[in-house]
Order: structure tokens, then C-alpha cells, then sequence
């Protein structure tokens, strides 16, 4: 992880209450983004198959002024819209040659997909005041209007400077997102203290002095309510009122569970960084780990990989570090002596026969993971 900074890019998220019209100017535009993705992609695939040809973004750029042309609706659209939507392109094609290299070990190599309806969700203003401002309390929008904005935060809209804006559509209705640059960063008083951090299925996270954090199972607990949303979508007849109605209230569902999982997280990263200045972790390759199909849903209920991205966020913000360690052998080492124990997962309790160290099995590997990081760091004696 790099090295705290004194200011950072942050992105400030608020509720946006559109009229009925703004709503459907809104989605107009979102589906005709989608539609140049699709027809954008085709075009890439088709030069390729046919004349070995790769098509690049600026190429694709420079065509966009005979498409405003050739189709008057996309002629009412802001152009930074639609430059935004062929960059979004070109990085799913940069990303997916990135990870065919052999480099990108563990990293499996999805080319770019067409986008259907459910599955493309936002546009972008790439250029705050260039099609999107705000003017006393309202977001003003070039060529949909002036749309009501829900201000949560007292002290201000943002810190720093305002890059971008971009409109996503989610379960609840709109939002808008505004990516800004300088934010001044918000450090931490020192506290001297150093952890090592083991996340499992069991508790959701032990440290290395025994404090534990439960796992909340946030996903098993709404199961139920999530499985009768579905039915209620199974039962309905494709293409009718009831049956989009249904699916809405099936999306509000998964998103109270994906929204609670987020808080929960938060929470717990704050509360680790107000106690320690310096936390490891393990490298854990949370995609491969997934493939166990008896361990998928716990572990992506736990959402690891969501909690370090959190962590890792929220330390560069608060001034703190945060270590990823190589996780080989962390469990089964001892951290009283550095004897090896093997154990399958379903031993919880660490014994070394060697110093006769007991120790519960996480709290064990939470150490180890101490101790490495200091290693890795050049601090452990």
C-alpha cells in the first residue's frame, strides 16, 4: 500500500429526487449509452475477425460527430456523455489484455461483453461545469434540466475540487456521484500500536491480541426475505406491470442486505484504525477461493475482498498503514516457537507439541501475521 498523502481523490454520493420527466429524459440517455457501448464493441470485434484490424478509441471518438448527425437523439446528448462511454470500452479491453499477460497470475481473462439492460447503469459528465453544475442546491443537468438533490451532509456538498459527475440508476430510484480531487486528508492521532488481522467464516475478523469481531451473516439473515422476493418475481408474467414492480422490490431487497454489509464494514475498519497505526492482513486471492462450492456463499457474504479495499481507503484517509502479507502457512505455523502444525480447517484450536503453545486456531495465524508484516516491514527482532 502506498504511503499516506496529505490529500486525496474522494468521491461524495447523494439521492437525487427527479421529476417524472427528468426520470425518463434520465433513462433515455442511459439507454442510448448502452446502445453505443453495444454498437461500439461490435464494431471492434467485427474489424478483428474480418480484416485483423484493432479499432482504438480515439478512432471511435472521431466518429462520433457523423453519429450526432446520422441520429438526432444522440444530438441531445452532453459529447463528454458519449466520450465517456467509448473510454469505458477501451478500459475493458485494456483490462482484459492485462490479464492474459502471464503476469497477472490468478487473474482470469473475461473479454468485453455486450451490456444488457440490467447490467449497464451509469453515465458520466467527464468535466465538472461542462454539462453539470450545481446552481443553489440544484444539479443542473445540460439538456435534462435543473434536478432536486437529497443534501445529507451539513458541512457541504464536497471538499477539494470537482472532477466528474456521473448518474447511476440503482433499486431506490437515482443518484449522483461527484469524484473530486485535493481533498485534504484527515489524520488520526498516533497511538503506537501494531496488529495483525485474520478475517474467516467463524468470526468475521480476530486480532492479534484476542479481540474479536463476530461475523454478522448478513445474507443468511435476509435469505428468506430474498427467496419470497424472487418468487414473487417467478410468479409474475414476463413483460407486465406486476411483474417490473416485483423485480424493483426484489432489487430494494438484495439492496438493503449489499447496504448493510457496507455499514457493517465501515464501522469495523474505522473502529480498528482509531486503535492501531499499522494493520496486516493477508493477500488472500478472494476470487479463487470463491470456486469452493461449499465455502461461495459464506465467503462472499464475509465480502473480504470488499472489507481491504474499505480498509486500505480509510487508512490512506485517516493517515494509517495497512500490510498485505503473503498468506502461505499462516495457520499452520506456530507463532510460539515457528514450529509447523498442520491442521485441517476444521481444527479451531492451535497445539504445538513443541512449546505446548494453546491457542484458539485464528488467533494463532492473526499473530503470524503480525510477526511476517514486521518481517516484511524490517521491524521484527
Amino acid at each position: 500500500m502506498p504511503e499516506p498523502s496529505e490529500s486525496l481523490r474522494k468521491t461524495y454520493k447523494y439521492k437525487l429526487n427527479p421529476t417524472p420527466e427528468q426520470e425518463r429524459d434520465l433513462a433515455r440517455v442511459l439507454g442510448l449509452c448502452r446502445a453505443l457501448y453495444n454498437t461500439a464493441l461490435e464494431q471492434r470485434i467485427t474489424a478483428w475477425e474480418r480484416c485483423h484490424v484493432s479499432v482504438s478509441r480515439f478512432e471511435q471518438e472521431a466518429e462520433l460527430k457523423d453519429i450526432r448527425a446520422a441520429f438526432p437523439e444522440y444530438a441531445t446528448i452532453h459529447s463528454h456523455i458519449l466520450q465517456d462511454v467509448l473510454a469505458r470500452l477501451d478500459k475493458t479491453y485494456q483490462d482484459f489484455f492485462r490479464r492474459s499477460t502471464r503476469s497477472s497470475v490468478g487473474q482470469i481473462p473475461g473479454f468485453p461483453r455486450f451490456q444488457g439492460r440490467n447490467r449497464y447503469h451509469s453515465f458520466t459528465y467527464k468535466e465538472y461545469g461542462n454539462g453539470a453544475r450545481l446552481d443553489n442546491g440544484f444539479l443542473v443537468l445540460s439538456k435534462i434540466g435543473r434536478v432536486a438533490v437529497r443534501w445529507s451532509r451539513p458541512e457541504g456538498p464536497w471538499e477539494g475540487t470537482p472532477k466528474t459527475v456521473t448518474l447511476s440508476r440503482e433499486a431506490d430510484g437515482w443518484h449522483v456521484c461527484f469524484s473530486c480531487a485535493e481533498v485534504p486528508a484527515q489524520p488520526l492521532p498516533p497511538t503506537g500500536k501494531e496488529t495483525g488481522i485474520d478475517i474467516g467464516l467463524k468470526v468475521f475478523l480476530i486480532t492479534a491480541d484476542g479481540q474479536v469481531v463476530e461475523n454478522p451473516r448478513l445474507y443468511r439473515r435476509g435469505e428468506k426475505q430474498l427467496a419470497k422476493a424472487q418468487r414473487r418475481v417467478s410468479k409474475r408474467k414476463k413483460g407486465s406491470k406486476r411483474r417490473g414492480k416485483a423485480v424493483r422490490w426484489l432489487g430494494k431487497a438484495h439492496q438493503h442486505v449489499k447496504r448493510q454489509r457496507a455499514d457493517f464494514q465501515h464501522k469495523t475498519a474505522l473502529s480498528l484504525l482509531r486503535t492501531y497505526d499499522t494493520i496486516y492482513l493477508e493477500d488472500l486471492r478472494v476470487a479463487n477461493m470463491v470456486r469452493n462450492r461449499l465455502l461461495a456463499k459464506s465467503i462472499s457474504d464475509a465480502s473480504w475482498g470488499q472489507f481491504r479495499i474499505i480498509l486500505e481507503v480509510k487508512a490512506a484517509w485517516a493517515g494509517r498503514r495497512v500490510v498485505a502479507v503473503p498468506p502461505a502457512y499462516t495457520s499452520q505455523d506456530c507463532s510460539g516457537c515457528g514450529e509447523r502444525v498442520p491442521k485441517s480447517l476444521s481444527v479451531r484450536t492451535h497445539v504445538c507439541t513443541t512449546c505446548g503453545l494453546v491457542l484458539d486456531r485464528d488467533e494463532n495465524a492473526a499473530r503470524n501475521i503480525q510477526w511476517a508484516g514486521q518481517a516484511l516491514r524490517g521491524l521484527a527482532g
